[in-house]
């Protein structure tokens, strides 16, 4: 992830790269979101980045505080994973090891393939996460 940002131009004044596990891995396909942070409250946002060469995307659903949006099965940090109900964190480490072997989710049904979740919690997990 620090290489992509590096590569990108280095990231965009007022980005909050502390939101980003900037040691992951990356897969080929996968979407860097990166939050700008707002001087206000504290409050993280997404956004696409203010300055050209920054290293962000689109805002999407599943960044951090994206507010009432659903989470990114293909982006999220093992904390961010750990925050869904009923995955505590060595759920969150089986699926970022299937990320990371696999490539990015197509679909939230691909959770059935990550031990440990069936069909109970993909259902329970459905209307907060997004592939």
């Amino acid at each position: 992830m620090a290489d992509a940002v590096a590569r990108a131009g280095g990231a965009a004044r007022g980005a909050e790269l502390t939101a980003l596990n900037l040691a992951a891995p990356l897969v080929d396909g996968v979407q860097v979101l990166v939050p700008r942070r707002l001087a206000t409250a504290g409050v993280v946002e997404a956004t696409g980045g203010d300055a050209p060469g920054a290293a962000s995307a689109e805002a999407a659903p599943g960044t951090v505080g994206a507010l009432g949006s659903k989470l990114s099965l293909s982006s999220a940090t093992a904390d961010q994973l750990d925050e869904l109900p009923g995955v505590g964190p060595i759920t969150a480490q089986k699926i970022l090891d299937y990320r990371a072997e696999h490539g990015p989710f197509r679909s939230v049904d691909d959770l059935d393939a990550v031990p440990g979740i069936g069909p109970t919690r993909i259902e329970q997990l459905r209307d907060l996460v997004t592939p």
